[in-house]
């Protein structure tokens, strides 16, 4: 398929077809590289993506505990207020 570049202000852009934006899994934001002479645009990876169930396999192996605890005496704030 091929598509115009456009003038945008002092840069220059392209128009994605909904149906490649969806194909792509295409959000706001994407990641732009050059590859050997060409344009490779992919989705932006999401900030923290995968952590949720990370931490529950963490839960389930017992691999989930404060490593320095016995470091750091307690505050007031930790002891009335904090909860896990």
């Amino acid at each position: 398929m091929k598509a115009s570049v456009v003038r945008i202000g002092n840069s220059r852009g392209i128009r994605i077809p909904k149906t490649i934006l969806e194909q792509c899994r295409l959000g706001n934001t994407v990641e732009l590289e050059v590859r050997q002479g060409r344009l490779v645009v992919r989705a932006a990876d999401e900030p923290r993506s995968g952590w949720e169930e990370a931490f529950k396999q963490m839960a389930l192996r017992g691999d989930d505990t404060l490593l320095d605890g016995e470091s750091l005496p307690s505050t007031r704030w930790d002891e009335t207020e904090w909860k896990w």
